[in-house]
């Protein structure tokens, strides 16, 4: 990598070197490695290392120790360049993912999940952090969307190969896992050498940053993490353990997904240009909340594989909404609080996730709807947050009660 250059002066670089191409790469080798991880986990821990729904629970209780630790990179962007740390972190996230099926015991299992989590939540703070850095306020929600989408077409490459060649060729776990990874590794190794290393012209904040005024910002992240981690540990589970789902199916699912996810993000990033953060997430928790119960509905009264995998699209689709998220905090936030809010918020995201998980894989073996009603329960209290957003959100205005109180202290 290069030294440092001028985020002013980007256009004056080939299209090919711009910040928002290298954005848009970083979009796409991610999920490479991490949906082909997500796709084959299920599948691979039940077959493979036996888990029942306390061993997936605790799986993902270690998977999210590194969210909560996000926080570190406030100390490493000390010493290190963001965008540097960055691809450090994509790199380790794939080679990480390569080596996953090398260890197909529980304590294996764990000890690589937590060297990919930590690549994979490191990238995702310092990625956020670029992206709020590097995109203007008024094209930020439209090109938040084309980057889901990006990130949504890359996956989709790599679940019809699974599809088409998982069964046709006899394909095991440590081939996918390892061209997956690899990829992702590849990618971020290719952009350590060919890209130089922007400079945002607001310098950050290189400590740990709390304000009041970011409180229902930081509220709303807590429910999301919370609420984000029964659906991502238990949705997927509850395909293969109650419908017997193959790796080929489950796959197939995701991909679907991922095609009316590639058409529906862009179409997300105008609506929150269009309605504006506060009416998206309300439509969004409003959708969740009925998501979750028809989840628990199939569970109490036997309701089909047709409808369960229904809401797993629809699930998607709503959760692409959060990207309102992002956005609500560049309108109220300083322009140097950015990258360890960033890093403050992924830490407050990941809260419930360290024990949720766990916790709720014991109660999914005494009643799996319950873990969906409580998700809903969540979902109506992040109703409740959004309402308190302002139509116009901005430094001053941050909830619909700023200037009816006193100002808080920073």
């Amino acid at each position: 990598m290069s030294r440092q250059f001028p985020l002013t002066s980007a256009k004056s670089l080939p299209f090919w070197r711009r910040p928002v191409t290298l954005l848009f790469l970083m979009a796409a080798a991610m999920p490479v490695a991490f949906a082909t991880w997500s796709a084959l986990l299920n599948n691979f821990v039940i077959e493979v290392a036996g888990f029942d729904g306390s061993d997936i629970g605790w799986l993902h209780t270690v998977r999210e120790i590194p969210g909560f630790l996000a926080i570190g990179v406030i100390a490493l962007i000390m010493f290190m360049h963001e965008q540097v740390l960055g691809l450090v972190s994509l790199l380790l996230l794939g080679v990480a993912t390569a080596l996953t099926a090398q260890f197909p015991s529980l304590g294996g299992i764990l000890t690589i999940t937590m060297l990919s989590s930590i690549g994979f939540h490191y990238y995702e703070t310092v990625n956020q952090s670029l992206q709020l850095q590097w995109l203007d306020k008024l094209r930020a929600p439209q090109m938040l969307g084309w980057l889901l989408a990006a990130g949504s077409g890359a996956t989709l490459v790599a679940y019809v190969l699974i599809v088409l060649t998982w069964r046709a060729f006899d394909l095991n776990y440590t081939l996918v896992y390892m061209v997956a990874g690899g990829f992702t590794a590849c990618v971020a190794v290719y952009c350590l050498i060919a890209y130089p290393r922007f400079e945002a012209p607001n310098p950050q904040v290189k400590k740990m940053v709390l304000r009041r005024r970011y409180w229902l910002y930081y509220a709303l992240q807590f429910m999301a993490g919370a609420r984000r981690q029964i659906f991502v540990v238990f949705a997927g589970f509850m395909m293969v353990e109650r419908f017997g789902f193959e790796v080929d199916e489950v796959t197939a699912l995701f991909m679907i997904n991922l095609v009316i996810n590639m058409v529906a993000a862009p179409l997300m990033g105008r609506a929150v240009f269009r309605y504006g953060e506060r009416n998206t997430l309300i439509f969004e928790y409003v959708g969740l909340a009925l998501v979750f119960l028809a989840y628990g509905g199939i569970y109490m009264f036997g309701w089909g594989v047709v409808l369960a995998a229904a809401l797993y699209v629809v699930d998607h689709v709503l959760f692409s909404l959060a990207l309102a998220l992002k956005t609500y905090f560049q309108k109220i936030a300083d322009p140097g609080d950015i990258a360890p809010t960033a890093a403050v918020a992924f830490t407050i995201n990941h809260i419930a996730a360290v024990f949720l998980p766990a916790a709720l894989g014991y109660l999914w073996l005494i009643s799996p709807a319950w873990v969906f009603v409580m998700a809903a329960g969540m979902a109506v209290v992040s109703l409740m947050l959004a309402l308190m957003i302002p139509r116009h959100p901005e430094p001053g205005r941050e909830t619909v009660f700023s200037g009816l109180l006193p100002a808080p202290a920073e």
